[in-house]
């Protein structure tokens, strides 16, 4: 069973930046899927990022909501999944989450149900 614990998260003013981690219990050099999809009051859970190390370049996708301000990245010498996220807004508050699968299978909306998940941490943005 994979560990998935994040960290990062905050409170900041609108057009501040934050920086997630992620640190898994073993390798993801072995984690082909990673990453992040974000709950906010009320709504539904949604795929903000992921990385595909299973394919040579790794491919990246972002939601249209975040894309030119998050980055998705993985240290496998830390075994460490990070997401910055700039210029952010209202908007973006939400509770974050950590995701990972051993397989290729890496769209966003599939993000939710992954094989291993974290705890989730929170990031509110003021205006």
């Amino acid at each position: 069973q994979v560990q998935l614990v994040e960290s990062g998260g905050g409170s900041v003013e609108a057009g501040g930046s934050l920086r997630l981690s992620c640190a898994a219990s073993e390798s993801t050099s072995n984690l082909y899927c990673m990453g992040w999809f974000r709950q906010a009051p009320g709504k539904e859970r949604e795929g903000v990022a992921s990385l595909n190390s299973y394919y040579s370049p790794y491919g990246s996708f972002y939601a249209n909501s975040v894309k030119g301000r998050f980055t998705i990245s993985k240290d496998n010498a830390k075994n460490t999944l990070y997401l910055q996220m700039n210029s952010l807004t209202p908007e973006d508050t939400a509770m974050y989450y950590c995701a990972a699968r051993r397989s290729e299978y890496c769209l966003l909306e599939s993000l939710k149900d992954a094989t291993y998940r974290g705890q989730g941490t929170q990031v509110t943005v003021s205006s």
